[in-house]
């Protein structure tokens, strides 16, 4: 079956679901897009490592990575193998210095590790068919799509309006949620403090 790559262009909230995120994924070299439902806890994991953000303590796939890289597991690829009722399929290529083998993965999972791994995502072209959105069709364009829309994800969950604080109270809410380890909002932080520079 024919392979085709793909590069997470967004993360933001779920518009069907409540309580859920969406990943995007783009055509590497095409305007095909692939929205994928996750929970909060695996956006928050691959929003951490997109921003390049380094936790106090290992998140789960950090622990993950760690474990592999002990035991010189190597992760080559992650492959969108399957859907069935609505629910993405994914496959871990992984080797050591003597075998090659696939290992199931939640699609959230195996996301959280490709970021982690900087290792390709790759769909079978059956499945893009299937579950794919041609961007062309849509008349809005949403900018850069090479910036994660990380913003977006916890301005809903916050109570405070981030624009009526000072850069001193931004910077104490910022040392509170990392210390709460919410990197989701802990992100959004930022970026408004960034903003103001």
């Amino acid at each position: 079956m024919k392979k085709l790559e793909l590069e997470i262009i967004a993360l933001s909230h779920s518009i069907t679901q409540t309580n859920s995120y969406a990943v995007v994924l783009g055509e590497v070299n095409g305007l095909r897009r692939l929205p994928i439902v996750i929970g909060g806890f695996e956006a928050q994991a691959i929003a951490v490592a997109l921003e390049h953000m380094k936790p106090t303590r290992p998140l789960t796939h950090d622990l993950m990575k760690n474990f592999m890289l002990a035991f010189n597991i190597d992760l080559h690829e992650v492959i969108i193998s399957d859907l069935q009722e609505g629910i993405f399929y994914s496959k871990l290529l992984c080797s050591t210095d003597t075998d090659t083998i696939e290992i199931d993965s939640r699609t959230s999972d195996a996301l959280a590790l490709a970021v982690r791994f900087g290792c390709p995502i790759y769909i079978y072209e059956n499945i893009f068919e299937i579950a794919g959105v041609d961007k062309s069709e849509k008349t809005e364009s949403t900018g850069d799509t090479k910036k994660v829309a990380t913003s977006a994800l916890s301005t809903a969950q916050s109570n405070v309006d981030l624009k009526s604080l000072t850069l001193e109270e931004l910077h104490t809410l910022l040392n509170e949620v990392l210390e709460q380890e919410d990197y989701i909002r802990a992100i959004t932080i930022r970026d408004e403090i960034n903003s103001r520079k």
